[in-house]
């Protein structure tokens, strides 16, 4: 094999110029076309099929916030996926659910965790919880391009603040807008269904357990009558993922853990098929 008389075996000179702690920045000045937003896409003729994520939850608790989505992905009327990942890990202490169009979804979140990355790495600590929240609206922002084509991403995004000590929700619109909710919050196509289940039945002072229950219960609302959102799938041993974040960090529960819950949300709904009535007296 010949070598490459043109390699010098070291970094190119942009990997060691001082720059941004923003990866995005740094991938906007040397790379632009790898930015999603940046792509150009043809023409758009009719209606874009591809997969959609749905019904992203979230609750906080007297020590932290939860953070939960349906398993359903749809592409038209037709199920397009039924055990589709919609959370993730952000960082050790938050987490972002996705909803819209699922390909770009995941594309962005992932582009996030290694801002948030290359920001620690940089900065030598974590962006606060606000920080983070503020550079999701910048990354959704630049997608409005491909947002107007029907290929929206509107990300649910949860955590704990270091330093106010409690847990925090932020929703987004299409164009970036940030708005903080308190208590409770939903995105996607069933949030209508699942935000008037964590309303009757959301109060403070909840415990961990207590606000995974409230997350699974209003998945289950929203799939009662949102199509698109798919609720607990007990023969196919499909669950809602559900994560709780603390000041331990992020935790993801495991179907195990889900399983008695889900069973017992199931089987209130065999007595009580319009909705646990008895828990709003």
């Amino acid at each position: 094999m010949e070598a490459n008389p043109r390699s010098t075996g070291r970094l190119p000179a942009a990997f060691l110029t001082p720059g941004s702690s923003s990866f995005v920045d740094f991938l906007g000045n040397h790379a632009p076309e790898l930015l999603p937003g940046n792509r150009q896409l043809p023409p758009v003729t009719g209606a874009v099929e591809a997969p959609h994520g749905t019904t992203i939850v979230a609750a906080t608790f007297a020590g932290g916030v939860v953070l939960a989505g349906d398993r359903r992905a749809t592409m038209g009327n037709v199920i397009a996926q039924r055990d589709i990942e919609k959370v993730f890990p952000a960082d050790e202490y938050s987490a972002v659910g996705i909803a819209g169009t699922a390909g770009l979804a995941v594309e962005m979140v992932k582009l996030f965790q290694l801002e948030l990355e290359h920001f620690e790495k940089v900065e030598g600590a974590q962006l606060s919880l606000e920080g983070k929240a503020n550079r999701l609206s910048t990354m959704i922002r630049s997608n409005l391009g491909m947002a107007m084509q029907g290929l929206a991403v509107v990300p649910l995004f949860a955590g704990w603040d270091v330093d106010r000590g409690k847990g925090r929700i932020f929703t987004y619109d299409v164009t970036g807008g940030r708005s903080e909710e308190y208590g409770y919050a939903a995105t996607g196509s069933g949030s209508l269904f699942a935000r008037g289940s964590l309303k009757k039945l959301y109060r403070d002072g909840l415990t961990a357990e207590e606000a995974t229950t409230l997350v699974v219960q209003a998945l289950y609302d929203a799939a009662d009558d949102d199509s698109a959102t798919g609720g607990p799938d007990l023969a196919r041993r499909i669950y809602p993922i559900v994560t709780v974040i603390s000041d331990e960090g992020y935790r993801r529960l495991t179907d195990a853990d889900l399983a008695e819950t889900v069973r017992e949300i199931h089987e209130r709904r065999l007595q009580e098929p319009d909705g646990p009535r008895a828990a709003l007296l």
